[in-house]
């Protein structure tokens, strides 16, 4: 398995309770353009269309190889292939409960291009602090323990 891009605030900004996984409807050229790490999901999130999920937002620059005529747009919405029970309760999540989806990295399984995303709530300010001082402290102690023979 060979992780492509990871979302490194989402564990900061929000608090993660379920982790899912996807795959991803994606045309050839993006493809190759994924598989050779070209790829963001900074300010991506997973949006529901009717009965549909979609990755909104993550950004796939065009494979430089690829014909002219085959050329997508780079921040275009990209259908998620989940079962269809787990996109019912993931729909009811983000309606009823007003939780949020989050991608958090995007990897090769196989030949397949998968998404991992989390349900999520989003944290206040003072959430945050607090986490950094959780984050702080695990650090001083790590310290602590290597300086002491």
């Amino acid at each position: 398995m060979k992780i492509l891009a990871v979302n490194k605030r989402a564990s900061f900004d929000y608090e993660l309770m379920d982790r899912y996984e996807a795959g991803l409807a994606l045309t050839g050229a993006e493809v190759k353009s994924v598989k050779t790490g070209h790829v963001s999901l900074k300010g991506a999130f997973v949006t529901v269309k009717g009965n549909e999920l979609f990755l909104t937002n993550s950004f796939i620059p065009p494979y430089v190889h690829a014909h002219k005529d085959t050329r997508h747009e780079d921040t275009r919405s990209r259908k998620l292939l989940l079962k269809r029970s787990e996109i019912r309760s993931l729909i009811g999540k983000s309606r009823v409960l007003g939780l949020t989806l989050i991608p958090l990295r995007l990897y090769t399984r196989k030949q397949l291009i998968k998404l991992e995303f989390a349900v999520g709530k989003g944290k206040k300010s003072y959430d945050k602090r607090e986490s950094i001082k959780k984050r702080e402290a695990g650090r001083e102690m790590g310290r602590a323990r290597r300086e002491r023979p």
